[in-house]
């Protein structure tokens, strides 16, 4: 398989065992939130009956030598001969690949789905079931090794998406955390002067280092941000509706945080994985094929370490400290 020759480009090259993606420094492009939108969504009821897709590998081709050619061919073969639909259903495999559909090239290659009409949670590289949550109402996970997060519900996924987190001199942390509070628009305390970061759907889970996940513009490769964690607009705004905040109380009772005191902590977050080096890999080759990466979670949320001296406070609460 040939190199990249533009300086964005995202290209799968093939190491026995594994896949993993490649990507120039010299430029970066971003994902179209917008375009995203049509395909992030909750998880149906039936997960238990949700089929699970095989993956293949499709190389980009045109007998002419059109990059343009050679897109709408790949158009027509993942949308049974219609573009318009290979075009919709193109947003997925971008996802998947954390590429730039519309800038690839003869030569490089894409992983797809056998199947592309499925609930969109029938993709995703969390279990369906996380036996280790059903005693929690609510538990989002973020894994740095793929870049990605899943929200669960009573031990029941009910959405994932992708993520950038900290890039190698601002490392999101690892660890178990809470969602404390939350504000619709903030501008970054990390802005450089007459450049306003501005953050959207923003939940805070690091208090004491102002780490939030929020929306912001996300780059195709992998660990970006000062710290935080971004989102697609359209997944940060539900779990800004979705997770709950931590419960202050006047009563001195609690933890003192810098907001006041905390009578009881927000869902659990619970940051897994390890830093990638350079983009996320999320396929491995096995007998030759393609297979998504899934994420292994803990047995039991509270065998994440605390993140945070809020976690440790109350975990000797509740009689679960180590």
């Amino acid at each position: 398989m040939r190199t990249s020759k533009p300086a964005f480009l995202l290209v799968l090259l093939f190491v026995p065992g594994l896949f993993y993606t490649v990507q120039t420094a010299s430029a970066q492009f971003y994902i179209n939130q917008n375009e995203l939108a049509d395909i992030l969504h909750e998880c149906s009821e039936d997960l238990a009956t949700l089929p699970t897709p095989r993956y293949d590998y499709q190389v980009l081709y045109s007998s002419r030598d059109n990059n343009v050619l050679a897109r709408n061919t790949f158009y027509k073969i993942i949308g049974d001969s219609d573009v318009q639909l290979g075009k919709e259903r193109s947003k997925l495999v971008g996802l998947l690949n954390r590429t730039l559909i519309h800038m690839t090239q003869i030569g490089d290659t894409l992983i797809v789905p056998d199947r592309m009409d499925l609930d969109f949670c029938a993709y995703s590289p969390f279990p369906r079931f996380y036996p280790g949550g059903v005693a929690f109402d609510k538990v989002f996970v973020i894994d740095k090794s793929i870049q990605a997060w899943a929200a669960y519900e009573m031990g029941r996924l009910v959405r994932w998406g992708i993520v950038n987190t900290g890039s190698e001199s601002y490392r999101t942390p690892t660890g178990r955390f809470n969602f404390n509070w939350k504000t619709e628009y903030r501008v970054s305390s990390m802005s450089p002067p007459g450049e306003p970061w501005e953050m959207y759907w923003v939940f805070n889970f690091v208090e004491s280092r102002g780490i939030h996940v929020h929306q912001y513009p996300m780059p195709t490769g992998g660990p970006t941000s000062h710290g935080c964690v971004r989102l697609v607009d359209e997944d940060a705004r539900w779990i800004y509706n979705w997770a709950d905040q931590w419960k202050l109380t006047s009563s001195g009772q609690g933890y003192r945080a810098g907001f006041g005191t905390v009578a009881e902590p927000g869902t659990t977050v619970l940051v897994i994985g390890e830093d990638p080096l350079g983009n996320p890999k999320p396929f491995r080759m096995v007998n030759g094929m393609p297979q998504l990466v899934m994420v292994e979670l803990p047995n039991h949320p509270f065998d994440i370490a605390p993140g945070s001296p809020q976690q440790k406070y109350f975990d000797r609460i509740r009689g679960t400290s180590p």
